[in-house]
Order: structure tokens, then C-alpha cells, then sequence
């Protein structure tokens, strides 16, 4: 893991077209903008984390047995 230091106004880039900026810092709040393209998706990480459990969740449930028919044809 890299570790930077940074403070408000400034900026981390990350792959010539992704910048954080630190916006601002209250107590042990930090507010964090991020610039990026359209097509990355960002999510916080609690977020991030639900959707894969959910899809693990998803791929192992079982088709009901009229629906596996339909699939298996």
C-alpha cells in the first residue's frame, strides 16, 4: 500500500486521467473528490463489497426446476 500525505487542494493522479483531490479536513473527516472518466465506476467500499457479495449470493442460488428446463433445452 502506498501511503501519501496530502493536504486540502491538493491533488494524487493515478493513471494519467484519475485525480483525487483533498477538499477538506474537519476533525477525522476527510472529504475526497475524484475526476475520472465516465466508464470507471467507482463505489465506496462498503458499497463495492454488498454488490460482490450479492453476485456470489446470485451465482450460487438454484434455478427453480420449470426454469432449469427452459435453460438446459
Amino acid at each position: 500500500m502506498l501511503v501519501l500525505s496530502r493536504k486540502i487542494n491538493e491533488s494524487i493522479i493515478i493513471q494519467n486521467d484519475i485525480e483525487i483531490v483533498i477538499l477538506d479536513i474537519q476533525g477525522d473527516q476527510v472529504k475526497v473528490g475524484l475526476k475520472a472518466p465516465k466508464n470507471i465506476k467507482i463505489y465506496r467500499k462498503e458499497i463495492y463489497d454488498a454488490i460482490q457479495q450479492e453476485n456470489i449470493r446470485a451465482s450460487q442460488s438454484k434455478l427453480p426446476k420449470d426454469l432449469k428446463g427452459l435453460i438446459e433445452k
